[in-house]
């Protein structure tokens, strides 16, 4: 069956509706995005009551905190200011470890979460530098773990999608798609959050489908550029700051 979009028509419609609305349109177009979603969360990483700065449960201690055992070289502080444009960095210091960009929902005043059912999309850039490791994940409760994607630059052009919790389907958990991004280039980023399976879409194009989620799974959201240790990925090899950027991100219901 041939498919034709109505200029005509979308013409009209952008021009009788609010510049959000436009924007969203094109989000559900660029990103691939479910008919029926709107948007219901937006914040900019700046906004301090949906988001915070510098600490996760997910890492174990209080703040100052490091993950040593996940290999990560990074150390958050809540007196590390929340990314400015988006902009996720990391940069070293004289003890050897490096001052990391992290923000999740979960101190948030508004406390938000996405939940079975949600589309979360998101506009990345991520860069070639060796040692960097971005990530947009979920976390709740020591687990509930999702990762939209992680990236590694020694495999510069691949990424990594990975469902955290319990089989619920018989789908693989975790995927290593390659040859779909490059550095420097930005993408559209999409993981809708399935019961029956998660999706994970690139550029408008379903790349992976995992395993599924209970119909009642809930986590916050985090955002943040790790340094990796070298045990799994190569360890940054000069004292350059790294930095991955999130343009844009949203969540749809």
């Amino acid at each position: 069956m041939s498919r034709y979009i109505d200029v005509d028509a979308l013409i009209a419609w952008i021009t009788t509706h609010a510049q959000d609305d436009v924007a969203a349109l094109v989000d559900v177009l660029a990103y691939g995005v479910s008919a029926g979603k709107s948007v219901v969360f937006s914040a900019p990483f700046t906004d301090t009551s949906n988001w915070t700065s510098g600490r996760t449960s997910a890492y174990p201690g209080s703040p100052p905190q490091t993950n040593r055992n996940d290999n990560k070289l990074d150390r958050l502080d809540t007196s590390r200011k929340a990314p400015q444009n988006g902009r996720f960095a990391a940069h070293r210091r004289s003890d050897g470890l490096w001052d990391c960009d992290l923000v999740p929902t979960e101190f948030g005043r508004n406390g938000f979460q996405v939940r079975t059912g949600d589309e979360l999309t998101a506009l990345v850039t991520v860069n070639n530098v060796v040692g960097a490791w971005p990530a947009i994940w979920t976390w709740k409760d020591g687990g509930n773990e999702v990762d939209c994607f992680e990236y590694h630059p020694d495999n510069p052009n691949l990424l990594e999608f990975t469902n955290h919790l319990p089989a619920t389907t018989t789908a693989p958990a975790f995927s290593y798609t390659d040859r779909i991004i490059t550095p420097g280039a930005p993408f559209r980023l999409t993981t809708k959050f399935k019961a029956a399976g998660v999706e994970w879409w690139v550029n408008g194009t379903k790349v992976f489908t995992g395993t599924g989620l209970p119909a009642t799974w809930s986590a916050y959201i985090i955002v943040n550029m790790s340094v990796s240790a070298g045990k799994y990925h190569p360890a940054p090899t000069g004292s350059l700051p790294l930095y991955a950027d999130v343009l844009s991100l949203r969540v749809w219901r």
